[in-house]
């Protein structure tokens, strides 16, 4: 922990890569796992994207009507992210950025968490479930303020189709989101990796491209990933418990 302490005090551009364990802490289901959603229910179709684009209208029909099914994996999902609230974790992430240590934080999840925490410097590089985007001009608005009662919901800048923020499979990452991580890892010193797998690209590459620039890992999570043996310091444990401690660490200087 004090090592870690260490790098971070030591750092200039630290950046933080985050994935579903941080969201699990706030009680949102991750997709793998034991009691994830992929394993009870099955992983969605690898062409869920191309399926949007041949029908707009067939698409977000069905998803409205999942989103309000008991029984339906959407509905879980849904209720969880709405419920849930920042964890310590979350909060600790927040008071490194204000401290000026951390400057980006590159999130996994679609959950929002990290703004309703406080995080000013977020780039969401699977989206924002709250958020519509346009998938001609990439204008991005709340999901709330948009009605959806004339399918599919249209741009209010260009008119073109709107669909969910969260980037689905088959879709790619929007261009600039995907310049912009890589940018913030080709520039940071130091790494965190807090909750993530390492199996998901093309953010699983962000680490292995800093590293290659100098950059330091150090890893937090419950249990080893397939960036474990990258990694220079290894924190095990959850993040909400374990990064409060380390900013208290680095608030009185490393010792």
């Amino acid at each position: 922990m004090r090592l870690a302490a260490d790098l971070i005090l030591s750092s200039r551009h630290l950046v933080a890569l985050v994935g579903a364990g941080m969201s699990a802490e706030s009680g949102i289901p991750t997709y793998r796992g034991p009691r994830g959603q992929w394993t009870r229910f099955g992983e969605p179709s690898m062409l869920s994207y191309q399926h949007f684009t041949r029908d707009p209208v067939a698409w977000w029909a069905q998803r409205l009507e999942n989103e309000v099914s008991p029984d339906n994996p959407v509905y879980e999902l849904a209720r969880a992210a709405e419920q849930a609230a920042p964890n310590p974790g979350h909060h600790a992430l927040v008071e490194l950025e204000r401290q000026g240590y951390l400057k980006c934080t590159i999130t996994q999840n679609v959950d929002n968490l990290h703004r309703v925490a406080g995080s000013a410097n977020v780039l969401e590089i699977h989206g924002n479930r709250t958020l519509l985007r346009c998938l001609d001009c990439g204008y991005r608005l709340p999901r709330k303020d948009h009605p959806l009662d004339s399918l599919p919901p249209r741009c209010p800048e260009c008119q073109g189709i709107m669909k969910l923020d969260t980037v689905m499979f088959g879709e790619a990452i929007p261009p600039q989101v995907l310049k912009a991580c890589l940018a913030q890892a080709q520039q940071c010193d130091c790494m965190l990796l807090i909750g993530t797998s390492g199996t998901v690209k093309p953010a699983a590459r962000l680490p292995v491209e800093a590293q290659a620039r100098g950059a330091s890992l150090v890893e937090i999570n419950d249990a080893a990933t397939h960036l474990t043996s990258l990694c220079d310091v290894v924190l095990q444990g959850p993040s909400g418990r374990l990064l409060p401690t380390l900013v208290e660490l680095v608030n009185s200087g490393g010792r």
